[in-house]
């Protein structure tokens, strides 16, 4: 497995400190998937995610269950609550 480059490395941290819980851990496991070997490890070392739960997610969008895309709230929706 080759490794990105450290700029782009920085740009899926960043990018993936942005999201949402649910869209952080489908985002690991895609990238995770897409590397193949060594591609849990390498995506856990980034994100700080463990590696476990990791492949629990990427088992997730192997499943023949629909994603959910409904349910989830918006950033600081209730920050003027």
């Amino acid at each position: 497995m080759d490794e990105y480059a450290k700029a782009v490395e920085g740009h899926m941290v960043k990018f993936f400190r942005s999201l949402n819980e649910r869209d952080r851990r489908r985002y690991a496991a895609v990238e995770a998937a897409k590397l193949g070997h060594g591609g849990v490890q390498y995506i856990s070392r980034l994100s700080g995610c463990d590696p476990k739960t990791i492949g629990q997610w990427i088992a997730e969008l192997e499943s023949e269950e629909e994603l959910a895309v409904d349910g989830q709230r918006k950033k600081g929706a209730d920050a003027n609550r």
